[in-house]
């Protein structure tokens, strides 16, 4: 019985117990009952399914894993709602600049630019272990003084690109170009090499290209540590409690994705550029991993390290670390 026609009973009743006898009271109180006992099971459902509405705009960028850790988050498998934007990594950056977006992916390189407007979710990092960015051309070449195509002035790959070249001393040019467009650039021979992000770090065989600097081993050389490319960041000015809300449902998007492998990767598969699915789950299962699911301490001493490398070159001032635990 719903509770509108059982209050309606209750108005009823109440108006003949003062000409009735004790049943119908009784009656009465009974039907109360029940409709206090509805009334608090819809109120246990309701904590329970802990929704709230969180309309934020949300960024990421349009590869295999990124989709893979949202997809829970952006198919109604969570009690969220929000604003979905997808865009390749440095127009995200960009945009950041701008703060147009409330949650967005960010270059780890980016967010040195803007801690006073961002701080970082400690879910959702792509950090590599064991890989990461490479430079590749059409031959084996000397790296020093060619061009070079980077995905972007912001991202991360570029900015370890210049460490790597202060390290090792050696110089180059730079030229910026979207990140799905460099290898052919480099097979067409509008630069001599290229920088490698997202699936075409382990793609460019496929091209007939090779690899001339792997900076995964560069940096692994040099620090020890696992290598922080990308972040989730929320803005600074949205309230606390909604900023911990959208890091537990970034948190339990991960978690579903991977639970579900085969559902979000087919989800995935959207973005997948033409590699068939073994391909782009491997590429998803790179990036989204332990240090996704939550930012350990080693990761946390990469992100000094790689800001402690670009400070003493010149490159930027070292900001100061706030992540969401």
């Amino acid at each position: 019985m719903c509770i509108v026609s059982e209050l309606s009973n209750i108005v009823t009743a109440s108006g003949n117990i003062r000409k009735s006898n004790a049943a119908i009271a009784s009656k009465s109180m009974k039907i109360l009952r029940r409709c206090l006992s509805m009334i608090y099971d819809l109120q246990k459902v309701f904590m329970k399914s802990s929704y709230r509405l969180i309309m934020l705009t949300v960024a990421h960028t349009p590869d295999a894993d990124d989709a893979f850790m949202f997809y829970a988050m952006t198919s109604g498998k969570l009690p969220i709602e929000v604003r979905h934007v997808i865009e390749d990594i440095e127009s995200l950056n960009k945009k950041a600049f701008n703060a147009e977006l409330d949650v967005t992916a960010l270059s780890a390189h980016a967010y040195a630019l803007l801690h006073d407007r961002y701080r970082i979710l400690s879910a959702g990092a792509s950090v590599g272990d064991g890989y990461g960015p490479v430079v590749v051309a059409k031959e084996e070449i000397e790296v020093s003084d060619i061009k070079i195509a980077v995905p972007g002035r912001y991202t991360t790959a570029n900015l370890l690109l210049k460490l790597a070249a202060s390290d090792l001393e050696f110089n180059f040019e730079s030229v910026e170009i979207r990140f799905d467009s460099i290898i052919e650039a480099v097979k067409n021979g509008a630069v001599n090499a290229g920088l490698l992000i997202h699936e075409g770090q382990v793609t460019y065989t496929q091209q007939n290209l090779t690899c001339i600097l792997d900076l995964w081993d560069w940096w692994s050389n040099k620090t020890g540590l696992p290598l922080p490319l990308g972040i989730n960041v929320i803005k600074r000015t949205i309230p606390e409690a909604t900023q911990k809300e959208f890091l537990e449902k970034m948190r339990e998007s991960i978690k579903y994705a991977l639970e579900n492998q085969d559902e979000a990767i087919d989800y995935a598969m959207k973005y997948s550029r033409g590699h068939d699915k073994a391909l782009v789950k491997k590429f998803a299962l790179m990036y989204v991993n332990e240090y996704t699911y939550e930012m350990d301490s080693r990761v946390v001493n990469a992100l000094n390290e790689l800001y402690n490398l670009a400070e003493s070159c010149g490159l930027l001032r070292k900001p100061v670390l706030d992540i969401l635990f």
